[in-house]
């Protein structure tokens, strides 16, 4: 039994009928050359001979009676592997426009809470002979980091090479056991306040004096404009992915003495200006994206959430494109100084002080009352870029060729670009619903568009 820190419980009572708090992962397989054919059977056997690998997927969360603390992670009793897993075939050509519309009917189902909190659809027909891997993953159980780790300890070649947790599952807790941890746990909270009270003052200072020493300040919640993706959310999903050339980026990066994270902003401002300039919508000032940032580099962890954000202004009002990567580069790294200033760890202590009876209910106050219909959003946007494994990984004796994911949207935050880098490609997916993103290919060929435009600019 494993208490759930205050980020993840955030992560789990943030969703609501339109607020699914799930990422995706998608693993496209190249498979040709097997020499038999990669049958349901195989995939489970697969599976089961790595989850050793992956403990977290064998956890699921139980909540303390009346909400008086976060819920606890448990190794479940009954897991069944076979529950998660389904089959598909994708439409004829199987291109990626159809794996794309599998991915968002996917997207659009809740995990089940009885069980543990993910999915996974094996999708067949896929032109080039290739298989892909859908997996729907609770924010709870895993931040993008957590997710890399997993993914490359799942996949590690050598056995000796691979973090390893034998599933001992324990019987699940008493009712009295639950309110015993609980107890204790709100005893710390209390002891942890003057604390928390302290290091946020010296945070906020902190991050003052570090924004006087870069100039200026930073983007600041609600201060970007409403646009069409800030509006209450339906159930349904749109999306889309396309692979960008890595090493593209990177030169543009060198030439230009910028950051890979900065040239990926830069192309999301470039590629909403194009959006909102086709809606006819261009907003008069920069829209705001949040930024989430890792907080545990160089320790790699198997599950939950290690991250903070910083909130960074994208240029959609500056014509220009090397312009507005310079712009984007010089606010993120501003972002960032001053973030670092107030601390990372502030993000996670506040989270662990997270009003449980009161957080769920406020945020379903705010779904059913449509109110970010009528207020201006606390960002217009989430905008993440995580690192991959830069050598191919195998899989089911096959290789793999691609890997995208994507976090959740929220309500008035239609929009989540996450970029995954795999090898030589910076695989970007674009997740949206039909009331704040309709037609999110048009996102992604705008940022092909940009890259180009950049590519003739610098290099």
């Amino acid at each position: 039994m494993e208490a759930m820190t205050g980020l993840d419980t955030r992560f789990l009572y943030s969703e609501t009928s339109t607020v699914h708090m799930h990422t995706l992962k998608i693993v496209v397989i190249d498979v040709v050359g097997r020499a038999d054919a990669l049958t349901p059977e195989m995939f489970l056997a697969l599976l089961e001979e790595r989850l050793d690998r992956m403990p977290a997927l064998r956890r699921r969360a139980v909540a303390i009676p009346y909400r008086l603390g976060h819920p606890v992670w448990i190794d479940d009793p009954d897991f069944d592997l076979a529950q998660h897993i389904t089959w598909c075939r994708a439409p004829e050509p199987g291109g990626v426009r159809e794996l794309s519309t599998i991915a968002a009917r996917t997207v659009e189902i809740p995990l089940e809470r009885g069980r543990p909190l993910w999915d996974m659809t094996v999708v067949e027909g896929l032109e080039g002979g290739r298989v892909a891997v859908v997996m729907k993953m609770h924010h709870a159980l895993a931040d993008g980091g957590s997710a890399v780790a997993m993914l490359q300890n799942a996949f590690v070649t050598d056995p000796e090479q691979a973090v390893v947790q034998p599933y001992r599952p324990e019987p699940e807790p008493a009712r009295r056991e639950l309110l015993r941890l609980a107890g204790r746990a709100r005893a710390h909270q209390v002891r942890e306040l003057p604390t928390l009270g302290r290091r946020t003052v010296a945070g906020m200072k902190a991050a003052r004096t570090a924004s006087r020493e870069v100039g200026g300040t930073p983007a600041a919640p609600f201060s970007g404009p409403r646009t069409s993706v800030n509006v209450s959310l339906t159930a349904e999903r749109t999306f889309a992915m396309t692979a960008l050339s890595l090493p593209d980026l990177l030169a543009i990066r060198t030439a230009t003495g910028t950051t890979l994270n900065g040239v990926f902003l830069g192309l999301c401002a470039g590629a909403l200006r194009r959006y909102f300039e086709g809606r006819g919508e261009l907003p008069d000032k920069p829209v705001v994206t949040g930024v989430p940032v890792g907080t545990q580099r160089g320790r790699p962890h198997l599950s939950g959430n290690h991250v903070d954000n910083m909130y960074v202004p994208l240029p959609t009002d500056v014509s220009d494109p090397l312009e507005r990567l310079r712009s984007v580069h010089e606010a993120a790294s501003k972002a960032r100084r001053i973030r670092e200033a107030m601390g990372h760890e502030l993000l996670e202590r506040r989270a662990a002080m997270t009003p449980l009876n009161l957080y769920s209910p406020v945020i379903g106050l705010w779904a059913r009352t449509h109110l970010s219909d009528r207020v201006r959003p606390p960002i217009n946007l989430v905008a993440s870029n995580v690192a991959g494994p830069r050598e191919p990984l195998e899989a089911g004796g096959g290789v793999i060729s691609a890997l995208y994911s994507v976090g959740p949207i929220l309500e008035g935050i239609g929009l989540n670009v996450t970029a995954w880098s795999y090898v030589d490609a910076l695989n970007v997916a674009v997740l949206g619903c039909p009331a704040s993103v309709p037609d999110p290919w048009a996102l992604t060929t705008a940022m092909q568009t940009e890259l180009d435009d950049l590519r003739t600019r610098v290099l």
